[in-house]
């Protein structure tokens, strides 16, 4: 069994990141808070959003004051999230977080930078991952030519990636996080289809074996869980079309369970509705079938007289809940997928990045994110250490 060597991570994303002064409020707030209440080391999965990923660049200083942050608090930092581009707690996030999309030469220069920015943050003798936009959202307007635009995009940034190999010694990896309703989302129907087409195009190019080094794809449980798929099918699927995973994204979703007839279940799960971000929700019915929409609404789970989404078996929320919860009181969560997920990545022969990312901690209901209103147990840094702990505990036992 291969588990990663190198510190289990969280995300920052979970924090304000529009300035390095508040990346650095965070890390000093709240990173520090989850490292000093562990035993154990820990990583920082930095969100550099496009201002600061620009600022970094231009003002050296200022990479410097990070890095050494990290080093005050005991912390490292081997992979970025650079899924959200711009600022992803401003009051309405939803559709816009997949813009740009890979179709865009900005994505294409912000992922450089946060590139040639990770290979001056890397351990020594440690590889680096990325984690991106899973090339766009289907709910957003694309081109004719969206996906042949997007794909060639992804062959130049293989070649970026081989440049910075090639240059400092540090190998970095693009990791494509599929999410629901993206061009990107299920692993048989679209994932692996697009995956094989962008193998084909390198090929023509005559660069298909760097595009395998250096484009894969971050695993994120919650949202292959959220379409109802097979999480190990899936990954024994990835594995056999040589499609590298180069990170796996460790979180649950949401599940309510007999929606028509579970109103407590239903009340409760109106309490996860919020405006930020986008939730979206599928249902699975008895025979099999799987619809979706868009987002969580009060009105579709308390529709009165019911319509056919309530008659399904069960609903999954795209909402990030804690990876320790196997239940949010009525509510149930996806926490079996996750533990069947990280059982069969550890079974693979290389080990992928493995990272934390519950960022919906601002936005989660009160009596979900707190057990008291201490502060000791409602601070984002203990909860934190809370979630890191249980995975470690989860990692152990399958060792």
């Amino acid at each position: 069994m291969t588990i990663c060597s190198l510190p289990l991570s969280y995300c920052t994303n979970v924090h304000p990141g529009q300035t390095v002064e508040e990346i650095v409020s965070g890390l000093s707030e709240h990173a520090a808070t989850a490292r000093e209440t562990l035993d154990v080391p820990i990583a920082a999965g930095l969100w550099l959003s496009a201002n600061v990923a620009e600022q970094l660049t231009v003002e050296p200083d200022q990479l410097e004051r990070l890095s050494q942050v990290l080093w005050q608090h005991d912390l490292c930092c081997y992979t970025l999230n650079t899924f959200p581009f711009g600022n992803f707690h401003s009051d309405r996030v939803k559709e816009q977080v997949y813009l740009p999309d890979w179709a865009s030469r900005s994505r294409i220069t912000y992922t450089e930078q946060c590139a040639a920015l990770l290979s001056q943050l890397l351990p020594e003798n440690s590889e680096g991952s990325l984690s991106t936009v899973p090339l766009g959202g289907r709910m957003n307007a694309q081109g004719p030519e969206f996906l042949a635009v997007c794909l060639s995009h992804l062959i130049q940034m293989a070649s970026f990636l081989k440049h910075i190999h090639k240059t400092t010694g540090r190998l970095i990896r693009l990791a494509i996080e599929p999410e629901p309703m993206c061009e990107l989302d299920t692993t048989a129907d679209r994932t692996i289809p697009i995956f094989r087409t962008l193998f084909e195009m390198a090929e023509a190019r005559g660069c298909e074996s760097q595009v395998r080094e250096y484009i894969g794809l971050c695993f994120d449980v919650c949202h292959q869980a959220v379409v109802f798929e097979d999480v190990v099918h899936s990954l024994d699927l990835i594995q056999k079309e040589g499609i590298r995973i180069n990170k796996v994204h460790i979180t649950n979703a949401v599940q309510l369970t007999d929606p028509l007839n579970n109103r407590e279940g239903r009340e409760a799960l109106c309490q996860f509705v919020e405006p930020r971000y986008l939730h979206q929700t599928y249902a699975r019915f008895a025979d099999g079938r799987v619809e979706h929409r868009l987002d969580l609404t009060r009105e579709d789970i308390l529709r009165d007289p019911p319509d056919s989404f309530l008659k399904a078996d069960a609903w999954r929320v795209h909402f990030h809940v804690p990876v320790y919860a196997d239940r949010l009181g009525p509510l149930e969560t996806t926490r079996p997928d996750l533990i069947a997920a990280l059982r069969r990545v550890a079974a693979l022969d290389y080990a992928p990045h493995l990272e934390v990312e519950t960022y919906t901690w601002p936005v989660m209901p009160d009596d979900v994110s707190r057990k008291s209103d201490s502060p000791e147990t409602s601070s984002i840094g203990t909860r934190i250490a809370r979630e890191l702990s249980s995975t470690y505990e989860l990692l152990n036992d399958l060792l």
